[in-house]
């Protein structure tokens, strides 16, 4: 976790209501993940993706390479005006994790996700803590949601992202 993080938690451990208030309402902002005028959705996508939180790159080491289901799924998808933590565009699924805040978002997430459901998205959720203590029930939970069997594939240790570690270089 970076530094930065772990002062922001301890922050908001120790802060009197006034201040989480005022933490909450900032974030809201960041957790609506709403794009803003003038900004390009790819670029807003690609910072969220660099800056995942520990339940979204979890979640997302599961559902990669076609591991659940050999369905494909994007991490930090435009949905035009929306970015989506994940997205199954075969199966019109959007896949959330609320964090802690969301518990005070509700109007927001709510409107977000009528009107994505209005666009054929089917919208299913997840606490952080959940994915974070089993991700294994949660992918399950995905597979069950599109009514298909659970089947999981693990992907190979080949490909992007493998060529730094010593010894599985091609030649």
């Amino acid at each position: 976790m970076a530094k930065w993080d772990l002062q922001l938690r301890e922050l908001v451990l120790n802060a009197t209501p006034e201040v989480t208030e005022a933490l909450i309402e900032g974030m809201v902002g960041l957790s609506m993940t709403e794009n803003q005028p003038g900004e390009a959705a790819g670029e807003r996508a690609r910072s969220l993706r660099k800056r995942q939180t520990v339940s979204e790159g979890l979640l997302w080491s599961v559902l990669r390479a076609k591991q659940l289901c050999g369905l494909k799924f994007r991490r930090q998808h435009p949905i035009e005006p929306w970015i989506v933590d994940f997205a199954c565009r075969e199966r019109m699924l959007v896949v959330e994790i609320d964090g802690g805040y969301h518990d005070h978002v509700v109007e927001n997430d709510l409107k977000r996700q009528k009107h994505l459901e209005s666009m054929g998205w089917k919208v299913i959720r997840f606490r952080d803590k959940d994915v974070e203590e089993d991700a294994e029930a949660i992918v399950r939970a995905i597979a069950r949601e599109l009514n298909l069997v659970y089947e999981f594939s693990p992907r190979k240790a080949t490909g992007s992202g493998m060529s730094s570690i010593k010894g599985t270089k091609k030649r």
